[in-house]
């Protein structure tokens, strides 16, 4: 069934977007729609170029050339309260601070309209603010569906603009856990290594894309588990990248527990250990938000809260530190 189509935009490419890709020139015309939202609208036929279709976001354009968009209207997406259970370490009037599960996405997308966090916080909460949109009410910043963790929501808008703009300036502290493979070659690192969307894989980020943004990410050796090829990290982000820990790592020849996307392999544990990866939970990985500090978006108070690794991250670790207690 053909998508019904709630306005079509007619654009001249003048001479001072001549050579310029497609998708950046109806960014620069039409800045209220996202570059990702208009490379998905090319690549799903919306677009013409002097009356033909063109799906390539890349395709450079001369200049002179009529552009003609067109924007189907939104799909309906019910969001519905769900009694997904979920731990609420603290609540008031401005904000709820919540702990993520593994395996659970933050919000409706694609192939997940339902069971992620937005429907459980609609089911427990009394109130959510609305500037992350229909689909994301309080939702302040997100974690990986395979990243466990501490994750701050806003219950109305105001505190939703002052937690925005601590994360955006740098603001809070952000602490994470993760059991990587092969074990650093330094204790202590600091990777200062911009990240963008991948140019093979647009699913994927990397540290050698042509529009990567700066990212910051600081680990320590916590634990050293020689004997499985593995070490526990304690990690510090300045930034908050998408996919930040998990492209850093891997950029250092690291690759988080689970995590196959960035690297993760069986083979590159001892066979006596590889069995231990079945322990963790479906759709997720050794990584955990487990310290979140922010400033009370209204009392200005910083506040500082912190988790335990799931249980099955912890009878993993149990299981490794058995290996090393033993005697020689």
């Amino acid at each position: 069934m053909e998508e019904k189509i709630a306005e079509t935009l007619t654009f001249e490419v003048g001479e001072e977007h001549k050579n310029q890709r497609l998708d950046k020139f109806l960014t620069s015309v039409y800045p209220e729609l996202s570059r990702s939202y208009i490379t998905d609208l090319i690549e799903e036929g919306f677009v013409k170029v002097d009356q033909k279709v063109v799906k390539k976001p890349s395709k450079k354009l001369k200049g002179g050339e009529i552009v003609e968009l067109s924007i189907p209207e939104p799909k309906e997406l019910e969001l519905k309260a769900e009694p997904i259970p979920i731990d609420i370490l603290y609540e008031d009037n401005d904000i709820a601070v919540v702990y993520k599960p593994p395996g659970i996405v933050v919000h409706p997308s694609p192939g997940y309209e339902s069971g992620t966090l937005v429907n459980a916080l609609l089911y427990h909460l009394d109130g959510l603010s609305s500037i992350g949109g229909v689909d994301r009410p309080g939702i302040v910043h997100r974690l990986d569906r395979g990243t466990a963790g501490v994750m701050v929501v806003a219950k109305n808008d105001q505190a939703h603009r002052e937690l925005a703009r601590q994360f955006h300036d740098r603001l809070t502290d952000k602490r994470y856990l993760a059991l990587v493979t092969p074990p650093p070659k330094a204790g202590h690192m600091l990777i200062d290594l911009p990240i963008g969307r991948s140019v093979s894989d647009r699913k994927k980020f990397s540290v050698f894309s042509s529009k990567a943004r700066e990212a910051k990410t600081e680990f320590w050796l916590k634990e050293g588990f020689l004997h499985a090829n593995s070490a526990l990290l304690d990690i510090k982000i300045y930034t908050g990248r998408t996919h930040q820990i998990r492209v850093h790592l891997h950029s250092q020849g690291m690759s988080i527990w689970g995590d196959t996307t960035y690297g993760f392999k069986r083979s590159k544990l001892p066979k006596e250990y590889q069995n231990l990866v079945d322990l963790l939970p479906e759709g997720s990985f050794w990584l955990v938000a487990y310290r979140l500090g922010f400033y009370h978006p209204t009392t200005k108070e910083w506040m500082e809260f912190k988790v335990e690794p799931p249980k099955e991250y912890r009878e993993i670790l149990e299981q490794l530190r058995e290996e090393n207690n033993k005697s020689p």
